[in-house]
């Protein structure tokens, strides 16, 4: 019937195969995707090979490639240098005397005071010397008349007048008299207290009127021409020392000057609780140092004037040897056994293996080993294998999106 649907002759139109489809346009739209994202990848590969990223792997796979460390380093020239030994000391007097009291009085008169300079024999200082002046007054009479006596008895004697026994006697009283005049004399005499030695009174330890006792300290007179530094070195360097070599004597109460000394005496034995040589040092000219002031000496045991010299900064230590870095016209640095020869407190003097000019590092040497390569502070290349940070280019939005 027409309108009406007949079931029967109903041949339904086979499914369109949507899922098919959809799988099929989603998976091309995958591959290109990929595709892309594969082209991104190799541009930026290629990119970043040519800004230099990626140097790092490379230097890892490439052998030859060294990574270089900063270092610091010092041209070797020629200067001045001295090896010294070093002690230090109290300054001493070699002539120093304690003047005493040889009789028992009291002060009269004080001719000199503390600082007062004085020769050898100067009058220091008189005791009342009343007693002493009559005791010799009283000897000279006695030894005038028994000299009178013994000129009477001699006449006798010679025309045998008196026995030898008689004229022995007389003899004798008078020698026993004149002896008592020079006792006399003697004892006046010690009423005067002269100076024993040229030098300076540096103390005085009485007054007018003091009631003095012999053997009592009146003053005390140094030669400070006499003055000198007792360094003590071990007997290692014994070697090292000989007479007349300069020392250089330096003093905190005078920080700018330094007095110039001399070896004047090497001690012919070692002390044995110490093990320490005693060395005098003397001076030419010992300027305004006084005695007991405590002084630092340098023994000059060898100088030259225009040596190689070494920073001893640069130094490093294996065991028992000593080493430097060298650093070479390639950047790299060759590891060099040190044979020394003069050395002060700064620097050292390399007698063999290195010249003038030569550049050693003096800073950042520790971790070099032979062969490292190492960057001055006054290099202006730029340095290989350093990584140097850059910036990718940035794509817009638009090619984001296009993407």
């Amino acid at each position: 019937m027409p309108g009406q649907l007949n079931y029967l002759n109903y041949q339904p139109h086979p499914p369109t195969n949507y899922l098919k489809e959809d799988r099929g346009s989603n998976w091309s739209l995958r591959q290109s995707v990929h595709c892309l994202l594969l082209a991104i990848l190799c541009i930026s590969g290629i990119s970043c090979e040519k800004l230099g990223f990626g140097d790092k792997d490379k230097a890892k796979n490439d052998p030859s490639e060294k990574p270089t460390i900063p270092v610091e380093v010092a041209i070797l020239g020629l200067g001045p240098i001295e090896s010294v030994l070093k002690a230090s000391s109290n300054l001493e007097a070699e002539s120093e005397v304690n003047v005493l009291a040889r009789t028992s009085n009291r002060v009269k008169d004080l001719f000199v005071e503390e600082g007062s300079q004085v020769k050898a024999g100067d009058l220091l200082l008189q005791l009342d010397d009343d007693i002493q002046t009559i005791q010799v007054s009283k000897a000279k009479n006695q030894v005038l008349e028994s000299r009178e006596e013994y000129d009477r008895q001699k006449s006798l004697h010679a025309q045998n007048l008196i026995s030898d026994q008689v004229f022995s006697q007389s003899k004798f009283q008078l020698q026993q008299l004149e002896l008592n005049l020079q006792d006399a004399e003697r004892e006046l005499g010690y009423t005067q207290i002269h100076a024993p030695i040229h030098g300076k009174i540096t103390q005085r330890m009485v007054k007018v009127g003091d009631q003095v006792s012999a053997g009592q300290d009146l003053f005390t007179v140094i030669d400070f021409d006499s003055i000198v530094a007792r360094l003590y070195v071990t007997e290692k360097a014994l070697s090292k020392i000989q007479e007349n070599q300069m020392v250089r004597i330096e003093s905190t109460a005078f920080p700018e000057k330094v007095f110039n000394g001399y070896v004047a005496r090497i001690a012919p034995v070692v002390e044995s609780k110490s093990g320490m040589i005693k060395v005098t040092v003397g001076f030419q000219d010992v300027g305004p140092l006084l005695p007991g002031m405590y002084v630092d000496g340098s023994i000059i045991t060898s100088s030259k004037p225009d040596a190689l010299l070494l920073p001893k900064k640069g130094i490093l230590y294996d065991g028992e040897q000593r080493f430097i870095f060298r650093v070479k016209e390639n950047s790299e640095v060759e590891r060099v056994l040190l044979n020394a020869g003069l050395e002060d407190a700064e620097n050292v003097e390399p007698i063999s293996l290195l010249k003038q000019g030569d550049q050693i590092v003096i800073a950042g040497q520790t971790g070099l080993k032979d062969g490292s390569r190492v960057q001055l502070p006054d290099d202006t290349d730029e340095n290989p294998n350093q990584e140097i940070p850059m910036t990718l280019p940035q794509t817009s939005d638009s090619e984001s999106s296009r993407d």
